[in-house]
């Protein structure tokens, strides 16, 4: 894989930051971001970094994401700061601070899994998602990072 990648990311995405007991369809929405990134590989690990923006936010959110065995680790800093961890088996928990205030988010991960090629790396995560105590969604993420010369 080259350092220049492009960086997909599909997943639930919360369209409101009021999370209530039940979420309706319009609460929770199924997103796709597409990023310009770099990545490494180092002692072991898969590294990728890159910068996203999103709409209603000042500023740019920096994201890096690590991948080890059966263990992704999202960090986001900016606007909106967290580091996620799911890692296959255990619950993990996160503080997501806003701009509109902090959530506590549970991730039970059930499945991390990578699959690699040599300009391709597919990370595919399932989960259950909880906020502020309250189950909300089983979830899924895919991740796909490619070199930036094969994906058109």
């Amino acid at each position: 894989m080259t350092k220049e990648v492009l960086v997909s990311v599909k997943g639930l995405q919360f369209a409101d930051v009021d999370i209530r007991e039940s979420a309706t369809d319009e609460e929770l929405d199924l997103i796709e971001t597409i990023c310009p990134g770099e990545y490494y590989f180092r002692n072991d690990g898969h590294f990728i970094m890159y910068d996203e923006l999103v709409d209603g936010f000042a500023g740019t959110i920096k994201n890096m994401i690590k991948l080890r065995d059966r263990e992704f680790t999202i960090s986001k800093k900016g606007p909106v700061n967290v580091q996620m961890v799911f890692s296959e088996g255990k619950k993990t928990m996160a503080d997501y601070h806003t701009p509109f205030g902090n959530i506590m988010v549970a991730l039970d991960t059930k499945k991390v899994e990578a699959k690699e090629t040599e300009d391709d790396l597919d990370i595919s995560i399932e989960y259950g998602l909880e906020a502020n105590y309250q189950f909300i969604a089983d979830c899924n993420i895919t991740v796909h990072i490619s070199s930036r010369h094969t994906m058109s």
